[in-house]
């Protein structure tokens, strides 16, 4: 209510001045002939005075006074002519009023009704604040968020595939403590659409593998139990994300869900900060960058950044990728080694003089692997942890790069 009477105020004090200034059409000093007037009547008297006294001869008073005074006639003839034209207010005038009126009154209000939110309570930005960490720590908890999605149709799947999950189900269930089995486990049931059975599987992988589990053992429980509750991140996948954190600081997926998370519960501009940075540190493969591409410029919407421009997309990874070996699999050796080679040396020149990912680092020691030319491919593996030194992500990319070119061991 506060504010619709100090705008009406405003408005109000606005339309009367124009509106009186356009009625009265005039100055309240009147018009400029009236100063000359006053001039002309100072002036006689002056010839007056001057006469009496003697300073001026009374022939040359009489005739000053002749002239002055047909001056005073001229001019007061016209300050009546003026006075008559602008004593009343034109009919252009009062048109005029009326339109300033409805505008600055009318349009005003019309406007603010169009755009604005009419009745809407006031929110300062501490409050704002307040309710979002309010909204942070008192949010849906992961079983509730799961209770309320829709049910859905198992997927159809070949019966004996079927038949070989039930059995390593019935195995893990003998057996809670084989780790391979729960990895196994929690892959399968991922593929058959079975996102809280895959992640109480990938539970239990976590607690065997206990210190040693990696950031990304905890990112695939994050993934999983965010699918499992719609895209929802809760209270208990924020834990999991943590526990990703403080292995991996720069772990992607883990600042993703964090991005998401935040612009879930209010704050969508810490949102659009983690999500943001993240994007232009993304390369091109990276499956993050696609959802943040197609959502991040509504995130900066609405959190009130008005200058943001969606950066161009990465350029695509350089070097040979797995489809590439894989297509080469029906040439002779001798042109899938050339094939190959050629794709490699021209990756580690470009690796030299520009830089790259991590990705790219990694696909030239599984390139390097695949040649056999383990000597080389270890020597990028060593020079690659140099360059990346602390970042995990990378790290753990280069690593299973290493693994698949046999240099080192899961």
């Amino acid at each position: 209510m506060l504010f619709w009477i100090v705008t009406g105020a405003v408005a109000l004090v606005l339309t009367v001045a124009l509106v009186a200034a356009l009625l009265r059409g005039h100055r309240e000093t009147g018009p400029a002939e009236a100063f000359d007037l006053q001039v002309y009547r100072d002036q006689l008297r002056e010839v007056e005075a001057d006469a009496a006294s003697g300073k001026v001869p009374p022939e040359e008073a009489e005739r000053l006074k002749t002239e002055i005074s047909r001056r005073l006639l001229a001019a007061d003839a016209k300050a009546r002519g003026t006075a008559a034209e602008t004593g009343q207010p034109q009919g252009a005038a009062r048109v005029m009023a009326v339109i300033v009126a409805l505008v600055l009154v009318g349009g005003g209000f019309g406007l603010y009704t169009y755009l604005g939110v009419p009745g809407y309570p006031d929110r300062p930005l501490q409050l704002r604040m307040e309710q979002a960490e309010a909204l942070l720590q008192d949010r849906t908890a992961q079983a509730e968020a799961e209770a309320r999605q829709p049910a859905t149709a198992p997927l159809d799947v070949p019966e004996d595939y079927a038949a070989l999950v039930e059995k390593l189900r019935a195995a893990v269930s003998e057996r809670p403590d084989d780790l391979q089995g729960h990895m196994l486990l929690t892959r399968h049931e991922a593929a058959l659409g079975n996102a809280r059975a895959a992640y109480t599987a990938q539970q239990q992988v976590i607690r065997l593998k206990g210190e040693e589990a990696e950031a990304q053992d905890f990112t695939d429980l994050a993934d999983l139990m965010i699918i499992a509750a719609g895209g929802y991140v809760s209270p208990e996948a924020q834990k999991v994300l943590e526990q990703a954190l403080s292995r991996d600081p720069d772990n992607g997926v883990a600042r993703f869900y964090g991005g998401l998370m935040m612009a879930q519960t209010g704050r969508p501009d810490l949102g659009f900060q983690m999500w943001n940075r993240l994007l232009r540190e993304s390369a091109a493969e990276d499956p993050r960058v696609a959802p943040i591409r197609a959502q991040i410029t509504d995130m900066a919407a609405r959190a009130g950044v008005t200058n943001f421009s969606l950066p161009e997309a990465p350029a695509p990874l350089r070097g040979p990728s797995a489809a590439d070996i894989d297509n080469a699999a029906d040439l002779s050796d001798e042109d899938r080694s050339a094939m190959i080679r050629g794709m490699v040396d021209g990756l580690l020149e470009r690796l030299a003089t520009e830089g790259g990912s991590p990705q790219e680092w990694a696909r030239a020691i599984s390139a390097l692997g695949v040649l056999g030319e383990a000597d080389r491919a270890g020597a990028i593996w060593t020079e690659g942890k140099t360059v990346f030194a602390g970042n995990q992500e990378a790290l753990a990319a280069l690593r299973d790069a290493a693994v698949s070119a046999g240099l080192a061991s899961e």
